[in-house]
């Protein structure tokens, strides 16, 4: 009894680690680009507009990724659906680390962005659907953090082979390095079970009830009827229109929150933050050692952020945290605009990273999976992912051009979106925290009534 409980311990751990590595891969390919965006210009004699393309390219692919992989995986499985995902993000990283023409290194990291937004979307359902009740928010938050150690790993990786690689290939050791996770992942991808809730949607019942009891299930039959009963219910409510006048706040709040989380800058800094270390006037080994610091401080502040944001409240964190990434946008733009005190810009960026991570960075999808009634949920989900990432690209696609023409332009806008955030917080978003789903409904019921 004790060996087969173990074995369905380990085998769920080993599940959900390889979900959660889809989340690595994607905070790994999506700050690599840091490190070689100085060397991208060089190799293509590119133009500050055809740069933030280069880097953008992937984020026009990870919304077309997040936007159809749902349909993907209701129809092969997540599992499955994953590991088209892992094909890519292998392709994505050795066509990159080769491309001989520009055009060619956009088409790769195109299908490295398809990669991105498909297990941005896949990689918390698998988990979520084999995960038991007890386990599933803990489990499925692996993927966030694993988003986070990406980042931090992107960095580091960059630091060690700018440190032991040096010309004209380097650039292209530092982003073929995503090969090796990128296969891990696709490998880990062949040894674990399907989701037992995409089996009962196909009338695989006898497997599904067999992947529950190898999870360890006490009760396998009666959950999967409950699983069957869900279905049901969710077949039921499909049809329920998420634009409609009941959801007017629901739909404002998820829009605002995702193109908010951008207009911070976040993304954008973390492309071309060795960029702007370098326009401040460090050294290459100076900016990529600093970069790892901030990675570093990102992964803390969001674990910090994660602890906190049941005991706090999401509205107070999102206040805290719009003035705080305001006032050191702020100071990095005075910076800049002053050409003085170049010295203080990593402390500076430090703080605005902590300030980012433990706000909008924890809150932002509780915030949204909470703010929609059930029968829209999923819907609503996938309108403020695709509201996010669409900021992002556009943001991206603009931030060289506008700090080709004044470094301190981008900083100062990102600090007035900061403002313009803080006082819709204030005055509109609702505080979720203690709520129940359903409670909560009511409560956005009342503050819509008075405007009918």
């Amino acid at each position: 009894m004790t060996t087969t409980k173990s074995s369905s311990v380990l085998l769920l751990a080993k599940s959900a680690v390889t979900g959660a590595l889809g989340g690595l891969l994607f905070g790994f390919d999506t700050a690599v680009i840091a490190g070689i965006t100085h060397a991208l210009t060089d190799k293509y004699q590119l133009s500050p507009a055809n740069l933030g393309f280069t880097v953008s390219i992937a984020l026009w692919g990870t919304v077309i990724g997040a936007m159809g992989s749902g349909a993907l995986g209701q129809k092969i499985g997540s599992r499955k659906a994953l590991r088209w995902m892992a094909v890519l993000y292998v392709i994505s990283a050795l066509g990159c680390a080769l491309a001989g023409s520009w055009t060619s290194f956009l088409f790769f990291r195109f299908l490295g962005g398809l990669g991105i937004g498909g297990s941005s979307v896949l990689g918390p359902v698998y988990i979520a659907e084999l995960s038991p009740a007890k386990w599933r928010g803990r489990m499925v938050g692996l993927f966030q953090i694993n988003v986070v150690v990406g980042i931090l790993l992107a960095y580091m990786s960059n630091a060690i082979v700018a440190h032991f690689v040096q010309g004209a290939i380097q650039w292209r050791v530092q982003i073929g390095v995503a090969f090796v996770p990128a296969l891990l992942f696709l490998i880990m991808l062949l040894s674990v079970p399907q989701s037992s809730r995409w089996l009962i949607t196909q009338n695989r019942i006898a497997e599904a009830t067999l992947t529950l009891q190898r999870m360890g299930s006490p009760d396998s039959e009666a959950e999967v009827q409950e699983i069957i009963e869900s279905i049901r219910q969710e077949r039921l409510e499909s049809a329920t229109k998420l634009f409609s006048a009941q959801n007017r706040l629901p739909i404002f709040l998820a829009i605002s929150i995702g193109m908010f989380n951008q207009l911070t800058g976040i993304n954008a800094i973390l492309y071309y933050l060795n960029d702007i270390f370098a326009s401040a006037g460090f050294n290459q080994v100076s900016s990529d050692l600093q970069a790892v610091a901030i990675g570093a401080m990102n992964l803390v502040a969001t674990l910090a952020g994660v602890s906190l944001i049941d005991k706090v409240g999401r509205k107070k964190l999102l206040l805290v945290g719009a003035v705080g990434c305001g006032i050191c946008l702020l100071a990095a733009a005075m910076i800049f605009q002053t050409a003085s005190h170049q010295q203080y810009l990593l402390v500076v960026l430090i703080a605005y990273i902590v300030f980012f991570a433990f706000s909008q960075g924890a809150v932002i999808w509780v915030y949204i999976s909470e703010v929609f009634p059930t029968s829209v949920r999923s819907k609503g989900q996938s309108l403020g992912s695709s509201a996010h990432w669409i900021t992002n690209a556009l943001i991206a696609s603009i931030f060289p051009v506008l700090a080709r023409y004044s470094k301190s332009i981008p900083f100062f806008f990102f600090a007035v979106m900061m403002v313009v955030q803080f006082f819709v917080v204030l005055f509109v978003y609702p505080e979720t925290k203690g709520f129940t789903l359903e409670s909560m409904q009511k409560h956005l019921h009342e503050k819509v009534k008075p405007a009918v």
